[in-house]
């Protein structure tokens, strides 16, 4: 498969810093729960968690949509739980990325069905060409109209999470 560069390292390290601006001042006063979405988000957690000026929690869940190949199953189970107590909690969801939507709803409705004080999204990337589901990404790195991309954590079939710039693949 070929790739070209998408979004430059650059790219990526400036709006990861804006994005934790927004954060730290929306939630100054509070401690808000990080909740990483294993493996994809984890480049983007890192440094997004790093340059946030708050005191945070995080903790890390893993749900699987994916098999080996560059489409949905549909069907979403999940893999590894939180083991902070989020009841009360302002929580914030770290995503790599929004295709379908059917992932971050199944994990949205799971945290708020835990009596949290609310859930919001933080998406490196907003994909929009095959949304099943909509769900609101309150924090959107970028937003992208189609494409498989892959780089920064994002994968396919596990090659090229590695990459620090992300990369339209193309058959």
């Amino acid at each position: 498969m070929k790739r070209e560069i998408f979004i430059s390292r650059g790219a990526i390290q400036k709006r990861v810093g804006e994005i934790a601006r927004q954060i730290s001042s929306d939630y100054a006063g509070t401690e808000p729960v990080l909740v990483g979405i294993l493996k994809g988000s984890i480049f983007f957690f890192t440094d997004l968690v790093r340059e946030i000026s708050i005191p945070t929690k995080i903790d890390f869940m893993r749900a699987c949509s994916y098999g080996s190949k560059m489409h949905s199953s549909g069907c979403v189970r999940l893999t590894k739980d939180i083991e902070l107590p989020v009841e009360g909690r302002h929580v914030i969801i770290v995503e790599d990325i929004v295709d379908t939507g059917l992932t971050l709803a199944f994990i949205k409705e799971n945290l708020e069905s835990r009596g949290v004080e609310s859930v919001r999204i933080c998406s490196l990337i907003d994909k929009l060409e095959r949304r099943e589901r909509e769900v609101p990404v309150d924090y959107c790195g970028f937003q992208v109209k189609e494409g498989f991309l892959v780089g920064y954590g994002l994968d396919c079939d596990e090659e090229y999470r590695y990459l620090p710039e992300i990369y339209l693949l193309k058959e």
